[in-house]
């Protein structure tokens, strides 16, 4: 993946944030705040609530360095985990508190759920595109969003018409396991340890 930062990089900087070393934090935010906040705003759809969140997962990471285990992916996928989480877990209880249904009448539950699952599949997406290959991204941008058909694409990028197809190809690939892949759980997650 274009953005994905190597496996080294992910021990290192938890092995600082683990000595308490704020300008580890500090790189860790520069690097990962976009990520976060982008994520958050997606599932929250709140400005305000995804600064709150951005806070809330940079506190938990910086409370928490050894809940990331370099064994089950990059550092990238469990700040996005644990981002989902949180900011999930800011809806389910804004829902609870603003809703006119008692918040434990199974129909509230599932409207909370149901938006919890939409707004988590929403943010997987968005996820799956800003860390995709620059070359797949550049191919799905210029045909979805700015309209163009595969040779049009093709010519853009400088690429034959056979490659700009298996860009898309592979680009809506990873785009579709969105819906169909929900974001990880982490045991050692943030809804689990406060």
């Amino acid at each position: 993946m274009a953005n994905e930062t190597p496996p080294r990089w992910d021990r290192k900087m938890q092995q600082r944030l683990a000595r308490g070393e704020a300008a580890a934090l500090g790189e860790l935010y520069d690097r990962f705040a976009s990520l976060v906040h982008s994520l958050s705003h997606r599932v929250l759809e709140d400005e305000a609530a995804a600064d709150r969140t951005t806070r809330d997962v940079f506190g938990y990471i910086w409370e928490n360095p050894h809940a990331y285990d370099p064994k089950k992916g990059p550092m990238r996928s469990w700040i996005a985990g644990v981002t989902q989480e949180i900011a999930a877990g800011r809806l389910r209880r804004q829902h609870r508190e603003e809703g006119p249904q008692s918040p434990d009448s199974p129909e509230r539950r599932e409207q909370i759920e149901e938006k919890v699952r939409a707004a988590s599949t929403a943010a997987r997406a968005d996820y799956i595109v800003t860390s995709m290959p620059s070359s797949l991204r550049a191919a799905l941008e210029l045909t979805y969003f700015q309209r163009r058909d595969y040779r049009q694409t093709a010519r853009q990028l400088g690429v034959t018409e056979d490659e700009a197809r298996r860009r898309l190809r592979l680009g809506l690939q990873l785009l579709s396991s969105a819906t169909s892949h929900p974001m990880p759980a982490h045991s050692n997650g943030p809804g689990r340890s406060r």
